[in-house]
């Protein structure tokens, strides 16, 4: 099997942004083959290398999610360091970056000037609101893209408050359009003549990201009058779907979204003459009469241990699941077989457990990629392919420019 060539091989991607989402997005797409460079102030002082837990004071955050990236230092601000950038823009596809719509033109970054030393520059601004609106120079984070898209507004029991998840769930799907993004404009620019290549700019709303995951929320509001809102993890457009508890204390989700599968689920319980009852006969009478079907398959899932109710359901091929701790996800059997974790290895924490990249190309293996590089580690590999040499280095380290 061949160990490289995964789709994005040749790919150069700069990666200026900072925290999570943004940096994130370039993450993926080196997950699948592109070189991505990160680029941080010299005083490495990027929020994601504090985020807890910090390990013997290395942030586990920031080596996962900047896997398999050189690192620079440089203060873009500085005249020395501004030369620089435009200097080192020439040879990259890509520019990632996350600031406050406006910065870089602040910076005398913009656009314009960008595309003056490479046309061929694809540039993804990734924002919480976007460049453009009322809203365009707002500070944001994931917690308030998923309560501003709505998403907040549907998580949570249904008397009790909303409810934000323990993950930043906002940047993961902003960083996931952001790969989107960044590959879509690539197949756009790549399909011209090289002569005739331009450099798109991609105005990603982060929040936008998390709406568009909602599809038909409006749809439901605009046409049928309903504001979609919290059932705890009971499912209100199908039914039974639902998070229940077993006789011994596990956790086990369940779906029975189908006539079929509902038939199935029955026969499993012992309760065949559910699958013709009319109330439940067809998914839009189930969540017509919800409470009551669900409380018959919560006093079943509570009657039983797990491994009882496992026997049962898979006897019947109904879909569900034991709910996973990160514990469960490291030792499951499939997993462990597909390879779903990977070891990044660290120089000093030794080897780290990470998602393998996904998704996965037949007959390819995808190489193992670095963990996220410490600030400037490479600036001598990369400045110094511009030209530059160490003396000149060294003075631009003592100035604070890299």
């Amino acid at each position: 099997m061949e160990t490289q060539g995964y789709p994005l091989r040749g790919v150069r991607i700069l990666d200026m942004a900072t925290v999570l989402a943004a940096p994130f997005a370039a993450t993926l797409c080196g997950d699948m083959g592109a070189e991505v460079v990160k680029l941080e102030l010299p005083q490495g002082n990027d929020t994601l290398r504090g985020l807890a837990p910090v390990h013997e004071g290395h942030a586990l955050f920031w080596k996962t999610a900047n896997r398999g990236k050189k690192g620079i230092s440089l203060d873009v601000r500085k005249p020395e360091g501004k030369a620089l950038f435009l200097q080192l823009i020439e040879d990259f596809d890509v520019l990632v970056e996350n600031f406050r719509t406006g910065t870089l033109d602040q910076w005398g970054l913009d656009l314009a000037t960008l595309h003056a030393r490479n046309p061929r520059l694809i540039v993804l601004r990734l924002t919480g609101f976007g460049q453009t609106g009322p809203y365009a120079r707002r500070p944001g984070f994931a917690r308030i893209f998923e309560a501003m898209s709505g998403f907040t507004h549907l998580t949570g029991e249904a008397d009790g408050p909303p409810q934000h998840m323990n993950f930043p769930l906002g940047d993961a799907v902003s960083a996931l359009y952001g790969a989107f993004s960044i590959a879509t404009a690539l197949v756009e620019r790549n399909a011209m003549p090289r002569e005739e290549q331009r450099g798109v700019e991609i105005d990603l709303s982060a929040t936008e990201a998390m709406i568009r995951l909602l599809d038909p929320l409006a749809a439901e509001h605009r046409i049928g009058g309903l504001v979609r809102s919290r059932t705890g993890s009971r499912a209100g457009y199908t039914a039974p779907s639902n998070v229940y508890k077993t006789r011994d204390g596990a956790w086990i989700t369940l779906v029975g979204s189908s006539d079929a599968i509902f038939a199935r689920l029955c026969r499993a319980m012992g309760r065949e003459e559910l699958a013709t009852d009319e109330r439940f006969s067809t998914n839009v009478q189930r969540t017509a009469n919800l409470v009551e079907l669900d409380e018959t398959v919560a006093a079943w899932c509570a009657s039983l241990s797990l491994e009882e109710i496992s026997a049962k359901l898979d006897r019947e091929e109904v879909p569900f699941t034991k709910v996973y701790s990160i514990e469960d996800v490291l030792s499951d059997p499939h997993f462990r077989a597909r390879g779903t974790m990977i070891e990044l290895q660290d120089p000093k924490l030794g080897a780290i457990p990470a998602p393998a990249a996904v998704p996965r190309f037949t007959g390819r293996v995808a190489p193992v990629p670095c963990v996220g590089p410490d600030t400037g580690q490479d600036n001598v590999e990369v400045y110094g392919a511009l030209g530059l040499t160490e003396s000149q280095l060294a003075d631009l380290r003592e100035r604070k420019v890299i």
